[in-house]
Parts: structure tokens; C-alpha cells; sequence
């Protein structure tokens, strides 16, 4: 609907704060860069990413100047000359990263740029792309199903369940204090408890979450103290993940959590023996999280197809 693609059923789309619910797509001050990149590729990179400024009948000199200040910024000046074909995954999310940037729109929105790409691949690129919207001063709007890549590069973000907007907030704010029980699963794991369950680790009903980290795995005898919530259980399985390990515990109140604890003096084969062992799990009361009743499992399991953020 931003982009002009699609018409609102209702409500108006402000660009500037001009309504540009009826303007066609092309007259929208609104660039987007896909997850395919869309490069054509009989075309150099520069002839690439001065493509638009030749639609806009910016003459040549100008045009060549602009591009490759765009190269510049997005670090492939000395790629101007070779075809897409020639260039790896990421150079060529540059690329088109750069054929946006040229037009200086003011709006950038970016479907799902990076999903093609490697974790680590992916990992570079969020940085950069975090680097170069804050210099260029764009406002980016970033579509992803990744939650860490969210959290990673958004200053605000809005998850979306079934076309609707659950929670609008800084990164921290919509993890920390998730309004939903499907924000809670949707944005990272958690464990969100209520009814009888929360009663009785909690004293109410209402229904909160308690993130897997802020949970402590102890002997089933540990003592617990007045301003802590605690649950007894048998972890049902031990998932190893070299920097941390994260523990399935099937609750003795018919409940499960899951545990996340880092591996500081912890190897993998002394993880894997905490399997089936009787454990106590301890958590601050502070770290609950009062939220509106759960619409998916303890697990965090929600299919992540049912929301964007």
C-alpha cells in the first residue's frame, strides 16, 4: 500500500504528510529493494544503479557522477564495470541497495532484502545496512521474518498478526514488555503461563510471560526466596547450541518452559546428561510479564508465517 501497489480499504497513506492514497506508483517518492535483487543483467552495475536517473532524463555526465556516489557509499566503486552475474550474493544486495539510494526517495522499503543470503553473509549486511540508512538519513522500512534481525536493526518496530498490528515500540520495549501472547512467542521465545498454572507459580491467573533467559535451573531441592517465582520439573530435552543451551522442561503442574542458559563452564556432554534429571526453576517475580491470554504454545512455537514484523 505504501509502495502504491495495493489500494487501502480505509484510512490514508501520508508521505510527508501528503496523502498519496490514490497516487499511482510511479509518482510516489517511494523506492523499494527486493529480496530477489531485480538487477538486469545485460546491464553494468552502474548502468544498473543509474537506471532510475535515466528514466528521469538526467543527463549522462550527471548521471554517471550520482551512481557512483552511490557505489561509493553502499563500498563497490570498483565493481562499476562488471555484469550481476559476476557478483556474489551480497555485492549484488548492494547493487540494488544502491539503485534505490540514488533516486533519494523518502521512503526506502526493503522486502525481505537479506533473506537469500548466508547467516554470516546476512549477518554483515544488517550491520551495513543499519550504517548506511543512519549517514544517508532515509527513512527504511524493513519487512523481515526474522525476529533477531528485527531487534537488530529497527529504532521501531510493529508486529503485524493476520494483517493487524499487535504492538508498536522500540526493539527493547516489544521484547522486554510484550503486550501479547503472540508478541511474546512471535518476537523471540518465551513461555507464557496462565489460568490454574499461573495461579499457583504466581499467586493470579492473569496470564504473563517470563523469557527462557531469565530463568535459572537448579536442583530440584533449592530453596527459593520471597521475592522469586519457582516451579519444579524433568527436563525433557536438552538442545545444544555451542554458545548456549536451551532446556525443554515439562513442568510437575502439567505446563512446559523452556530454559536458556549460557555455556560459560558448560560442555556439551555435560549439557546432554541433564536430560530427564529432576530439576527447580527459579526466576525473579519482576521478570513476569503480564500479557493478553496466549494464542500459541509455551514453546514459542507460533508459526512464523502468521506474522511480520
Amino acid at each position: 500500500m505504501i509502495a502504491g501497489f495495493e489500494q487501502p480499504t480505509e484510512g490514508r497513506i501520508l508521505l510527508g504528510g501528503e496523502d498519496v492514497s490514490r497516487t499511482a506508483p510511479y509518482e510516489r517518492d517511494v523506492n523499494t529493494v527486493f529480496q530477489d535483487y531485480a538487477l538486469f543483467p545485460h546491464m553494468t552495475v552502474l548502468e544498473n544503479v543509474g537506471y532510475g536517473l535515466m528514466v528521469r532524463k538526467v543527463p549522462k555526465a550527471e548521471r554517471r557522477r550520482q551512481a557512483g556516489e552511490a557505489l561509493e557509499m553502499v563500498r563497490l566503486p570498483e565493481f562499476s564495470d562488471r555484469k550481476p552475474g559476476q557478483l556474489s550474493g551480497g555485492q549484488r544486495q548492494r547493487v540494488a541497495l544502491a539503485r534505490s539510494l540514488v533516486m533519494r526517495p523518502k521512503v526506502l522499503l526493503l522486502d525481505e532484502p537479506l533473506g537469500a543470503l548466508d547467516l554470516k553473509l546476512r549477518q554483515a549486511m544488517q550491520i551495513e545496512l543499519k550504517e548506511i540508512q543512519q549517514s544517508v538519513g532515509l527513512t527504511f522500512i524493513y519487512v523481515t521474518h526474522d525476529q533477531e534481525e528485527a531487534l537488530t536493526m529497527s529504532d521501531r518496530l510493529a508486529v503485524f498478526n493476520h494483517g493487524r498490528i499487535e504492538q508498536v515500540g522500540a526493539p527493547a520495549d516489544v521484547y522486554e514488555r510484550p503486550s501479547t501472547g503472540f508478541v511474546a512467542g512471535f518476537v523471540g521465545v518465551s513461555n507464557v503461563l496462565d489460568g490454574e498454572v499461573a495461579k499457583a507459580i504466581a499467586g493470579d491467573e492473569q496470564a504473563f510471560t517470563v523469557r527462557p533467559e531469565k530463568i535459572a535451573m537448579h536442583e530440584a531441592s533449592h530453596p527459593a526466596g520471597p521475592d522469586e517465582c519457582t516451579a519444579t520439573g524433568h527436563v525433557r530435552e536438552v538442545v545444544y547450541l555451542g554458545a548456549t543451551t536451551r532446556y525443554i522442561v515439562e513442568l510437575d503442574l502439567g505446563e512446559t518452559l523452556v530454559v536458556m542458559q549460557q555455556n560459560l563452564a558448560t560442555s556439551s556432554m555435560e549439557a546432554l546428561q541433564v536430560r530427564g534429571k529432576a530439576v527447580r526453576l527459579v526466576w525473579r517475580r519482576a521478570n513476569n510479564r503480564p500479557v493478553e491470554a496466549p494464542s500459541g504454545a509455551a514453546e514459542g512455537s507460533m508459526d512464523q508465517e502468521e506474522g511480520y514484523v
